[in-house]
Order: structure tokens, then C-alpha cells, then sequence
């Protein structure tokens, strides 16, 4: 992989944008799929094999926010900042890019709401479809989410959105 990776991004500085493009792609739909398939559950009172309804509710009840104290929220917090480490690559590409005056408040400027559709509305969804006291930290709530729905292959797919994401983080450094 890293081979394929090196041979491609040696190759122009347009097959590095595309392949980003592409893996990009690959976790925007699954993050929307689930949010989807979600808000589709909760829509219609799904119920699961144990007998909980998907509601919005569970996101108050069950504890409220912070079911198992703040120390959870300030772990979680870490690892939100980690992941936008990568931030620095839009100031990286604004040499390749056409009209940068215009192009990058754009972009800067919509990572906010990017931050809210992908990550908050990702975590609404999981949380209102399984209970805060549900929730098996061993099994992804990605997977438990698309398995509830009936898609056995759900572990796979996700693993396989997990690996491109791993791609396109050593792709861009």
C-alpha cells in the first residue's frame, strides 16, 4: 500500500488531490449512510431485538450528557482535536490553488459546520438508535448501528471506510 501510495503521489500533484478526493468520498457517504439510516430508525420507532425504541430521548435520559462523569468528555475532546491535526494541509495546498483569497475562507470557514453535520450529527443518531447505558465499548456503534438494520456485512464496510481513512492519513503525512 505504501508503495502504491508513493508511486502515485510521486506521479502529480493532481493524482494526490484526486485520491484524497476519493477517499474523502468513501467516509462522507458512510458518515451520511449512517446518519440516514439513523434518523430513518428513529423516524419510524425502530425497535431493537432487546426491546429499546430508537428516540430522541435517549439522549437525555440514561444519565443526560454526561452519564459517566466529564472525564469521558475531556478524553473524547483529545481525540477530536488529534484528528483535525491534519488541518494545516488546507494552508499547504493554497499554493496549488487557484484564487486562494477567495478559495481558503471558504474552506476554513466551513469546517465548523462540517464538524457539526459529520461528528455531532453522527454521535445524535448513534445515541437516540442505542441508550447511553447500552453502549458496548468493545463494538464499534457504527457497526452495532448498520447490524440493527440487518446488513451482516456492516463490520466489513466499515473496517473498509477505516482503512481508507488510514490510507489518506499516511497518503497526506
Amino acid at each position: 500500500v505504501i508503495l502504491l501510495l508513493l508511486g502515485l503521489n510521486l506521479a502529480t500533484v493532481k493524482m494526490f488531490g484526486e485520491m484524497e478526493f476519493w477517499f474523502a468520498m468513501i467516509k462522507i457517504v458512510a458518515i451520511v449512510a449512517l446518519i440516514v439510516v439513523g434518523l430513518v430508525m428513529v423516524m419510524m420507532h425502530f425497535q431493537s431485538p432487546t426491546g429499546v425504541e430508537a428516540s430522541f430521548a435517549h439522549l437525555w435520559n440514561d444519565g443526560g450528557w454526561f452519564p459517566k462523569g466529564i472525564s469521558g468528555f475531556f478524553a473524547g475532546f483529545q481525540i477530536a482535536v488529534f484528528a483535525f491535526v491534519g488541518i494545516e494541509l488546507v494552508g499547504t495546498t493554497a499554493a496549488e490553488t487557484k484564487d486562494p483569497e477567495k478559495s481558503l475562507p471558504r474552506a476554513i470557514n466551513s469546517i465548523p459546520i462540517r464538524i457539526i453535520m459529520f461528528y455531532v450529527f453522527a454521535l445524535i443518531v448513534i445515541m437516540s438508535v442505542t441508550p447511553w447505558s447500552s453502549v458496548v465499548p468493545s463494538k464499534s456503534p457504527f457497526v452495532e448501528l448498520f447490524v440493527l438494520v440487518g446488513l451482516p456485512a456492516a463490520a466489513s464496510l466499515i473496517n473498509f471506510v477505516v482503512l481508507t481513512s488510514a490510507a489518506s492519513s499516511a497518503n497526506s503525512g
